[in-house]
């Protein structure tokens, strides 16, 4: 068992496993593993919504908190089983003991420098793009997951989802952009496409598409004419381009929508 792992007993079957949770690239190009709370309870999911999909987990590396995938596992009796993570504290400062009544300030030395309040960091071209880590897709939620990272690994922050089908798949929103995943078998439909580009235009954003089977013809001339960004997830996890908006996208990141 690794550092990292746990030993999870499911509490529907009792059956014992040991679980490592995934690891994440940060924006700084370090791995992220969510850090598991060991001894914690594991629950099975019966319900889900977008609050508990994701947890905040800060970067050992850089200090950054972003938001992660909730670690979960699959039991052989057919349970899902959410896997505890422990909490991220907010960064405290520690204050200045207060000086004695009535004593004087501190002098300084003449000539001396003084700490400026803000030290500028000097402008530097941006970092290259780490590449991307694909998540495995083997459940539909997997897909979504894939998703929401490739539009973090793209550069849309505030990423959060609507989770709902309208008329199918699930809608994910980051700022700026607006993005539809087709989980299904089902390649994306033309009605699809077009639902969510009125939706996107609605809010005066950007949208993307991802599916897992592809898209129909007319889909796809209509994304070509919007100039709509379509990816295929494959089930490595890894999202490809299929028109020339996505290439763009991939090229540019968000400027190319927003």
């Amino acid at each position: 068992m690794t550092q990292s792992s746990v030993s999870v007993r499911c509490p529907v079957c009792r059956r014992e496993h040991v679980y490592a949770p995934p690891s994440y690239p940060c924006a700084c190009g370090a791995p992220v593993i969510p850090p598991v709370a060991r001894g914690a309870t594991v629950t099975p999911v019966t319900d889900r919504t977008w609050a508990d999909e994701w947890v905040t987990v800060r970067c050992r590396m850089c200090g950054r908190r972003d938001q992660w995938p909730q670690p979960e596992l699959g039991c052989g009796c057919g349970a899902v089983l959410r896997i505890p993570v422990r909490a991220v504290q907010a960064p405290s400062a520690t204050p200045a003991p207060p000086a004695a009544p009535g004593a004087p300030p501190a002098p300084t030395a003449p000539g001396a420098p003084t700490a400026p309040a803000h030290i500028p960091l000097p402008r530097t071209a941006p970092a290259p793009r780490p590449a991307f880590q694909p998540v495995p897709v083997r459940t539909a939620r997997d897909a979504v997951t894939v998703a929401a990272l490739y539009l973090r690994w793209l550069g849309y922050g505030d990423i959060r989802g609507a989770v709902k089908r309208a008329p199918s798949g699930v809608r994910v929103a980051a700022r700026g952009m607006l993005a539809l995943i087709e989980p299904s078998v089902q390649p994306a439909s033309l009605r699809d496409v077009e639902c969510v580009w009125l939706s996107a235009m609605a809010d005066s954003v950007g949208c993307v598409c991802f599916s897992l089977a592809g898209y129909e013809e007319a889909a796809r001339a209509r994304a070509d004419a919007l100039s709509i960004p379509l990816f295929v997830i494959d089930l490595t996890g890894t999202p490809q381009p299929v028109n020339s908006a996505a290439d763009e996208l991939v090229t540019t990141g968000p400027t190319a929508t927003g």
